[in-house]
């Protein structure tokens, strides 16, 4: 059970959000403000796990990227705990990857990211 006395959920209860209303100018695509409060609670609810903020870690220090054989020796869970983090990080829109062969390299996208940041600069005085 999670802290807020509901059971826990997995990556299966981010999905659907990734279908955020977006507003589009020109070449790039932007989020409304409900939009953003959507994305940023996505992404909070990821970043939620200390695994997952070590992936983020991990990825910023290696340059931004690494295929999940480098992110999965950074732990001592068991892979198919890795992959499950990479997945959530992933719906968050945290990550983004690209195969190369049999391997996948995963990428951090910082854009997203910066919502956190965002979020935090309302608080500054």
């Amino acid at each position: 059970m999670g802290a807020d006395g509901a059971r826990a959920r997995g990556a299966h209860h981010l999905r659907g959000r990734a279908a955020l209303k977006r507003k589009r100018t020109k070449n790039t695509t932007r989020l409304d403000a409900a939009g953003k409060l959507a994305a940023l609670d996505v992404v909070v609810q990821s970043i939620a796990h200390p695994a997952r903020r070590q992936i983020l870690l991990t990825l910023h220090l290696r340059g931004g990227s690494a295929t999940a054989g480098e992110i999965a020796a950074r732990f001592e869970h068991a892979w198919p705990t890795t992959t499950r983090h990479l997945q959530v990080l992933e719906e968050a829109g945290l990550l983004e990857h690209e195969r190369e062969g049999r391997m996948r390299r995963y990428r951090l996208n910082r854009e997203r990211l910066a919502l956190v940041s965002e979020w935090l600069g309302w608080f500054e005085r």
